[in-house]
């Protein structure tokens, strides 16, 4: 890394924002001095977010898990005549609310499968039963994928998609479907999904029409460390340019079940130092984002605790349903006990606290 490391790292922690080269130095450190990036990012967090480690009630609902696609880093979708198709219909899904509300969550989040069958009007169908099942809880749901599928599966433009969508109840967008927004990577593990430049436009529409949005990546699978950095860049123009993004979410990728590393196109997840370096770059990077969570359902409890001493504020939530990890061959991603949130949380002097979905503590 060289001499300079302090001064760089001091400089961030003054204001200065940090060039595509220097995040790359950063991602590139392999020795003792990721604790040093580490314990910068911890201070930038400090100043930024503050010593709370916040978390949301929620609930994912996943539809179905019937796809279109064929996505190489994907263990839980399935084609027609594969064993153990579901597609939830309105009292599946309205029997999931209501355990939702008697769970206190204040949010409900839906992604699910590309169904062949699926247009806008389904979409838009089941954002209305959720709200009829619980009126006032926050619906988390779409990503800019599935607005394009829609979008295509019904003669809209993405625009229309939105706003239908909007109309129906969705209060706040996924980021997902990001991977890694590198076109020659995404070629790779999930061709079939919408390139870069198109993911970048949708997003943009929803926070142009007041949806606001997570950012995520995917990464640990082969992507380049100069990959991350170009996605990253991505993120930070766009927030930049809108505002729009409530969080940023490092998604470690699980790869037991999946097409790509079972083929040997892709290597097994990242490593501890990877998932450390991710989060402490990303808050020493994305300078425009607040907070910055870390995924217990990706990394499990442990690693997700080392995150929040490097620069991350967020755990996420409670779950309580989670079936893409899982398929993927990650454990014991169903639910997390803010209990034990708690403890983690208390066993870095850090308070816990309850949030919305928005980041307004509750």
């Amino acid at each position: 890394m060289g001499p300079d490391l302090k001064t760089l790292l001091d400089d961030v922690k003054g204001g200065y924002r940090l060039s595509g080269d220097e995040a790359l130095r950063l991602f590139r450190t392999r020795d003792r001095q990721v604790w040093e990036i580490a314990a910068a990012a911890d201070e930038v967090r400090e100043q930024r977010a503050g010593d709370a480690v916040t978390y949301v009630r929620n609930q994912n609902i996943n539809v179905t898990n019937l796809c279109v696609n064929a996505c190489g880093f994907c263990g839980y979708s399935k084609k027609p005549g594969d064993e153990g198709i579901y597609f939830h219909d309105k009292v599946a899904i309205q029997e999931k609310v209501a355990l939702a509300k008697d769970r206190k969550c204040t949010e409900i989040c839906t992604v699910s499968g590309l169904h062949p069958d699926f247009t806008a009007q389904s979409y838009t169908d089941v954002y209305r039963w959720i709200h009829e099942a619980a009126p006032g809880i926050h619906l988390h749901a779409s990503n800019p994928m599935e607005v394009a599928y829609a979008a295509k599966r019904s003669n809209m433009s993405t625009v229309e998609v939105l706003e239908a969508m909007k109309e129906a109840g969705l209060n706040s967008m996924c980021g997902t479907a990001a991977e890694i927004l590198v076109d020659d990577i995404r070629q790779k593990i999930c061709k079939e999904k919408i390139p870069t430049k198109e993911w970048v436009r949708i997003i943009t529409e929803a926070h142009g029409l007041g949806i606001p949005s997570t950012a995520t990546i995917m990464y640990g699978h082969c992507e380049s460390d100069a990959d991350r950095v170009a996605h990253l860049a991505i993120l930070r123009d766009i927030q930049d340019e809108t505002q729009g993004f409530t969080e940023f979410v490092p998604l470690s990728f699980i790869h037991m079940n999946t097409p790509i590393f079972r083929q040997g196109h892709a290597r097994a997840g990242a490593t501890g130092r990877e998932d450390q370096l991710m989060v402490a770059v990303a808050r020493l990077f994305l300078d425009n984002f607040k907070n910055i969570q870390v995924s217990w359902v990706k990394e499990g409890i442990k690693m997700a605790q080392l995150g929040l001493i490097a620069g991350a504020n967020d755990l996420g939530g409670t779950v309580f349903e989670e079936s893409i990890s899982k398929g993927a061959g990650a454990t014991n991603t169903d639910y997390l006990d803010p209990e034990e949130m708690q403890r983690v949380a208390e066993d870095i002097g850090r308070p816990l606290r309850r949030r919305n979905t928005l980041y307004e503590l509750v």
